[in-house]
């Protein structure tokens, strides 16, 4: 496969015999697929703008649609902006909170409005101020949201359904800044820890149809990530680059499902927020929220927040939550880079 790569580039792949040897794999397993060589053919890879926010200062970019990452991360940023995170402890039931509410509320809008832009617009008002602001009016100091909806931000359709899909945690990120200064943060998946289990070549095919909405409708209409021929999957994948005045201050990403956006957005708040030390964030205990219940990472001193966050209305479990961010921080032309100790992954430069 390697050697094909090398002498025939992409054609190598999407053409001649890898491409059969795919097809006849789908063709040939226990719950045969569709996919035929003309499908592979006509794949063209497609170059989408970043999707870039502000937050105290700091311009935050990431990867746009079919990738809900970058809206979802920014949304939550930008709710808590009209909050003073600095002022509060790290460890603080307050602080997790504020985070926990602006997610689930950043969650119901990813759900109704993000999909593969080449077949539902994306609403232009996800990302406005004003619109996260109005958000950021729904929340309580001290009280849980009973219920979130989706808001309405400018370029909404009105007749957007919320679907179903299956969280399938099997993911890798890493972040590489190379002698000419490039910098890459790269999130990849297939979807499942072995992809779909079947084999070609020496590399496993993926799983990615269960990105899609299982349900394709809904009672009042159809669901924006519903499966249909052409269509690439939401993720939630967020590889993350910030910038301020224009130059590199942080590129970062995480494996983990949905919660990759909790991870990115969690962990941005620390680095912005609370100034802590890129490998103490890398290992912070985590806190989720995405679809109503408060997710805390067993086995760390934030089991302290379970009672706290109940009597604040919250419903709480206690659960393994197994990140693998890595990340570089720049500061006055040094680098730092950092890796999750939860999985494999190390730090190395020269």
């Amino acid at each position: 496969t390697l050697s094909l790569l090398q002498q025939h580039g992409a054609e190598g792949f999407y053409r001649g015999a890898i491409a059969s040897a795919i097809v006849e794999k789908v063709h040939n397993a226990l719950n045969p697929g569709l996919l035929d060589t003309e499908d592979l053919a006509d794949y063209r890879v497609i170059e989408r703008a970043p999707v870039c926010m502000t937050y105290r200062e700091h311009e935050v970019c990431g990867m746009g649609p079919p990738s809900s990452g970058a809206h979802t991360v920014g949304q939550i940023l930008g709710i808590l902006e009209n909050f003073d995170m600095a002022a509060l402890q790290p460890n603080s039931p307050e602080a997790w909170h504020l985070i926990a509410e602006a997610s689930k509320l950043a969650f119901s809008d990813r759900g109704l409005y993000l999909a593969d832009p080449d077949f539902e617009p994306i609403p232009r008002g996800l990302l406005y101020p004003e619109y996260l602001s109005q958000r950021s009016t729904l929340i309580s100091p001290k009280r849980a949201l009973n219920s979130v909806t989706p808001g309405k931000p400018k370029g909404a359709r009105q007749n957007a359904v919320t679907g179903k899909q299956v969280d399938q945690p099997s993911t890798t990120h890493f972040v590489i800044v190379d002698v000419m200064g490039n910098i890459l943060s790269v999130t990849s998946t297939i979807e499942n820890a072995f992809g779909s289990r079947l084999m070609v070549g020496g590399f496993l095919l993926n799983n990615e149809l269960t990105d899609f909405s299982f349900l394709p409708n809904a009672e009042y209409g159809l669901v924006a990530n519903r499966v249909q021929g052409g269509k690439r999957p939401r993720s939630s994948m967020a590889p993350t680059i910030v910038l301020k005045d224009d130059l590199p201050v942080v590129a970062i990403g995480s494996p983990g499902g949905s919660r990759i956006i909790n991870y990115v957005a969690n962990s941005l708040v620390r680095l912005i927020d609370w100034q802590q030390p890129l490998v103490q964030v890398m290992a912070a205990p985590h806190v989720t929220s995405r679809f109503g219940t408060v997710d805390i990472e067993a086995d760390t001193t934030f089991e302290a927040l379970v009672d706290p966050l109940q009597n604040m209305g919250h419903q709480v479990e206690v659960k393994d939550l197994n990140s693998g961010l890595h990340g570089i921080v720049f500061n006055n032309g040094l680098m730092t880079g950092a890796a999750d100790p939860r999985r494999e992954g190390r730090a190395l430069g020269r």
